[in-house]
């Protein structure tokens, strides 16, 4: 819930200060696809996932939580899907693996070691810390919560900006 750095105004020789409260022992995960099809308006799908503070419980997504965000994916496009994913340790566990290959309708390729650059995602992650994220000193996590929510359905209303995404990376999309 530390709120990002960028800049603010203040009054001339007065440093602005902004006070945030001690730290939430709960976090948020969030995880995106851009979907691309030639001839259709791109999309993003997304899925938030809150971790509360128990002892013991996983801090991250598990390999089970791609696959129901793949699975998502799928039946919205009601087609089959190709991810290109990086080497996020989670994407190359055996279970996700072995999922990927037992349905037909799911094609993965692995992005080389460390390629931020190649992935469209980190282009919306980038929008949100520079839009609806940037200055924002939030008051609880739910508060964090619904500012993610609302600047997620923002673009998810402007296939443009998902498209300046790809348009970043260099890569293009080509029909087969």
């Amino acid at each position: 819930m530390t709120p990002p750095k960028a800049k603010t105004w203040g009054r001339r020789g007065h440093t602005p200060i902004v006070r945030v409260r001690g730290r939430s022992r709960r976090r948020i995960s969030i995880a995106a696809l851009c979907c691309y099809k030639p001839g259709e308006r791109s999309r993003l799908i997304y899925r938030p996932r809150i971790h509360r503070a128990f002892k013991g419980a996983r801090k991250s997504f598990a390999w089970t939580d791609y696959r129901d965000l793949l699975v998502r994916a799928h039946l919205q496009l009601g087609t089959p899907v190709v991810v290109v994913w990086d080497n996020l340790n989670t994407h190359r566990t055996a279970g996700l693996r072995q999922y990927a290959a037992d349905h037909d309708w799911l094609t993965v390729f692995q992005l080389p070691s460390y390629a931020p650059d190649l992935n469209p995602v980190e282009g919306i992650w980038a929008w949100l810390r520079r839009g609806p994220l940037a200055n924002a000193a939030f008051t609880d996590p739910d508060h964090l919560e619904r500012t993610l929510r609302h600047g997620l359905s923002q673009i998810q209303r402007r296939p443009d900006l998902i498209d300046g995404c790809l348009a970043e990376t260099g890569l293009t999309i080509t029909a087969c």
